[in-house]
């Protein structure tokens, strides 16, 4: 589909393709395997001289209709759709690294990006160091010969630290390394990493590509010459997204800019509330001017984002209650979700790493998230406010 057509027309037509039967909605195709019209013509399919499918753990029309579509949505060449978020982080990581390469990650990343990086990645050799500032200087002095991959959460998980895609894509590219974004927070109706020069961007299509909290999804997007080893490691290896998740969340992209302006918006409601609450210590939201990277986060990204971290005045305790009071909102780790979620990153998402990575992270025991939902502001407002008293 032409890219000239706006962000609201690509979310409900690229990528999509009919059969025979001419279907106006996407079908969704559920074989594990395809039938051959001869065995030259499955040879040159298995050969990957003949364009079509071959099998469903690594060709399907329901799942390239979601990879067209997001790779349209993100401005990339290419998109490998992956089981989870998780396995397109390993997916990128096994394909990019081998034993004795280096990967520098920021402090901030979700708490399973880091067991990865540290505990998998680093029984095959890959040693990972953790940047624990977005400041460009940091990373710079960090940069090793052996360094491959640059990886970052922007905004953070769950801080929202905010960091510069332009200049850490120059910090890479002089260093012989690809810059990898995270863009699960924003997605592509906010923040678009690639053109901002990230040679790969990843998601969490469980968050808000789907947006209703219904199925499991991963992506992996960048120029397809990067694209065609990741498509290698997934076909041998099998962390496939399913036709039925990628036809969930094609239906979930339909919605994607409306439903992240609408929570955004909220979002930046709350945030001045809980800034102003004489129970809280600190509001973490890139749409506040208080925010130490605001002016930058305004720059790469359409809006502040439906996150807002806050440090309530007690301690875990007191962070503990807030959450314990409320009547309507979630008690889930989950976020990018119709319905509002509140966690303690301490104790869910964060709670595996060690102490001194938590700490490293910034991440403290009075901390809350709340990932805004499309509930009315004063409905959300006054669930929390029931615990900050």
């Amino acid at each position: 589909m032409d890219d000239q057509y706006d962000i609201d027309t690509l979310a409900v037509r690229a990528g999509t393709t009919r059969s025979q039967f001419g279907e106006h909605s996407e079908a969704m195709y559920l074989t594990s395997s395809y039938v051959f019209k001869s065995a030259a013509q499955a040879a040159e399919r298995f050969a990957g001289r003949e364009p079509g499918n071959v099998y469903s753990r690594f060709t399907n029309p329901t799942v390239a209709m979601f990879q067209d579509r997001l790779a349209a949505l993100e401005g990339a060449e290419a998109c490998v759709a992956t089981a989870s978020g998780m396995s397109a982080i390993l997916t990128t990581a096994m394909t990019l690294l081998k034993a004795g390469d280096h990967v520098l990650c920021s402090s901030a990343v979700f708490g399973a990006t880091t067991q990865l990086f540290t505990n998998i990645m680093g029984k095959f050799g890959v040693v990972t160091d953790y940047v624990d500032s977005p400041d460009v200087a940091a990373w710079q002095k960090a940069v090793k010969p052996n360094t491959k991959l640059l990886f970052i959460e922007t905004p953070s998980n769950p801080l929202t630290e905010v960091f510069d895609i332009t200049a850490l894509a120059a910090v890479a590219k002089k260093a012989g390394a690809m810059l990898a974004v995270d863009n699960c927070f924003c997605s592509p109706a906010l923040q678009k990493p690639l053109e901002f020069g990230a040679d790969i961007v990843i998601h969490s299509a469980t968050k808000y590509l789907d947006g209703h909290g219904r199925v499991l999804g991963g992506a992996v997007l960048g120029k397809k010459e990067i694209m065609d080893g990741i498509t290698g490691f997934l076909r041998t290896a099998g962390p496939t997204l399913s036709a039925f998740n990628a036809w969930v969340i094609l239906r979930g992209l339909d919605t994607l800019r409306i439903r992240m302006d609408a929570q955004s918006a909220t979002a930046l409601e709350l945030a001045r509330w809980l800034e102003s609450h004489p129970a809280i210590q600190r509001v973490y939201y890139p749409g506040l001017a208080s925010h130490p990277q605001h002016a930058l986060a305004m720059r790469q990204q359409r809006s502040g984002g439906a996150i807002v971290s806050f440090e309530v005045k007690g301690g875990r305790d007191a962070a503990w209650r807030v959450i314990d009071g409320t009547k309507m909102i979630s008690i889930t780790a989950n976020l990018g979700d119709t319905k509002t979620t509140i966690t303690h990153p301490g104790s869910t998402t964060h709670g595996r790493i060690s102490d001194e990575a938590r700490a490293r992270a910034g991440i403290k025991q009075d901390l809350l998230r709340v990932a805004v939902g499309l509930e009315s502001f004063r409905d959300i407002q006054a669930d929390l406010a029931r615990g900050l008293a």
